[in-house]
């Protein structure tokens, strides 16, 4: 693949500066009486726990426990009751009738926002330090503060984010941001056959103390008694080879896992527990193969090799 320097040095960038990406996330609210009380009992985060202004991790879930979509949940303080639901774009709708399937006898409505959403990774000139805001017709939310800041907005054209210090990022170099952070990506790193526990993220995303929610069972029994066979990795490549997404990932002469995502010399896979972080492996496919290290998430060192390819 030809390389443009100018994207991989955009890609490692966001530790020190910010670059944003729209229609990748999108956003939905919850509003009515009942909307916080609902969703305390079909997703996997305390709802009534959080604080107003705060975001937070949380999955919707199956019945019987495995993964239906990965959350953020804004949890506000007015009088609509409103609680708002961060998806990716692709899955928002599907979310959306997920969580009114269960609606009998509450007075909850869910609708999507109409505003178009950013991304914005790295350091930026977005307040959301005291809690996400709504205001004024753009809302900042604060998602995660280390190691690499990611924000939500709403409400902000291109035009406004550039005159705010923000770059645009292209699909490919908001994949390496998003690989080296350790974000999957439904229906790409997890999917509907994948345990909570796999994903890594059941800390910051399930609450074991506020009762019963959606699928609450498996993830329970497991937290108590088990553990799974898989974890999701990153996957770093030693040499210059660029391995595609489908590459086979082999430890001692077997197969432990799959590279889902892929983005120059990094890439996340679920892995199977026999290779734990600091493994050496082998990466291979149609054409190739390259010597690799299965590293714990995330990968944030800002250490995108030249031998990415994440073209803006």
């Amino acid at each position: 693949m030809t390389l443009h320097p100018f994207a991989i040095s955009m890609s490692a960038s966001v530790h020190r500066e910010a670059g944003f990406i729209g229609g990748v996330s999108g956003l939905l609210w919850a509003s009515g009486p009942d909307a916080v009380s609902y969703l305390q009992g079909v997703i996997s985060q305390d709802v009534e726990g959080m604080v107003p202004g705060e975001a937070a991790r949380s999955f919707l879930l199956a019945p019987r426990g495995k993964l239906e979509a990965l959350l953020w949940v804004l949890r506000a303080e007015d009088a609509d009751n409103r609680v708002g639901i961060a998806a990716e774009a692709s899955h928002l709708e599907q979310v959306r009738i997920s969580l009114a399937r269960w609606r009998l006898r509450v007075e909850v409505e869910l609708e999507p926002d109409p505003r178009e959403v950013f991304d914005v990774w790295g350091p930026s000139g977005l307040d959301a330090a005291d809690g996400w805001r709504d205001e004024n017709g753009v809302l900042t939310a604060e998602l995660r503060s280390t190691p690499v800041r990611r924000c939500l907005t709403a409400g902000l054209d291109r035009a406004d984010l550039e005159e705010r210090g923000l770059r645009p990022l292209g699909r490919q170099a908001a994949e390496a941001v998003r690989i080296e952070a350790g974000e999957p990506r439904m229906g790409v790193d997890v999917d509907s056959k994948t345990i909570p526990q796999e994903t890594g993220l059941v800390p910051e995303a399930v609450s074991f103390t506020k009762g019963c929610f959606l699928g609450q069972e498996l993830v329970a029994r497991i937290d108590s008694r088990g553990r799974v066979n898989r974890n999701l990795r990153g996957v770093r490549m030693l040499g210059g080879a660029v391995p595609p997404a489908g590459a086979q990932v082999i430890h001692d002469g077997k197969t432990v896992g799959t590279l889902t995502s892929a983005a120059g010399n990094l890439a996340l896979a679920l892995i199977r527990r026999e290779a734990p972080p600091g493994a050496q492996v082998m990466v291979s496919w149609d054409g190739g193969e390259a010597r690799a290290v299965i590293e714990q998430l995330p990968m944030t060192d800002g250490s995108v090799s030249d031998g990415a390819d994440v073209a803006l």
